[in-house]
């Protein structure tokens, strides 16, 4: 099985973290498995995690008052979920469920938080990488938009 640090090493949202600061976050990461339609995180719950996805799929699922749960995106292997341990007060926005039988590196929103307050440039890349992947849901999903609500002619 590799190490925590391993796994994160070979993601592109840890690039520019040396070895060093990955050994350091990764101190804050857990291995969990979630079953098929378990819930990783539910909107308005504490935001505990960022999620490393390992292995399976991922639905970012907002509920309608009408429809019931909509799948907004869905997420695989190597993408993260959950970066509202990042931004106070720290509450999910959306559902986080698993559509399959999902391994993840489960990394402690508080854990990393204290680290970041102790390494102001470790919580900067963080920081960075995050607002970036966020940026381009946020644009992924105005197109969405933009599809759904756009007049067909």
């Amino acid at each position: 099985m590799k190490a925590i640090k391993d796994i994160l090493k070979e993601l592109s949202f840890f690039k520019d973290m040396s070895g060093e600061m990955l050994e350091y976050i990764a101190g804050c990461g857990q291995n969990m498995h979630f079953a098929p339609n378990e819930f990783m995180g539910r909107e308005n719950e504490a935001a505990d995690f960022l999620y490393v996805i390992k292995k399976g799929n991922v639905a970012i699922q907002v509920i309608h008052p009408i429809k019931g749960p909509l799948t907004i995106r869905t997420l695989g292997s190597g993408e993260l979920a959950g970066f509202s341990w990042i931004i106070p007060p720290y509450r999910l926005q959306f559902d986080i469920k698993a559509l399959e039988h999902t391994s993840v590196v489960a990394l402690d929103g508080t854990c990393i938080r204290k680290k970041c307050e102790e390494d102001h440039h470790l919580g900067y890349l963080l920081m960075k990488q995050s607002a970036a992947i966020m940026n381009k849901r946020l644009i992924d999903t105005r197109i969405q938009l933009l599809d759904v609500y756009s007049q067909r002619v």
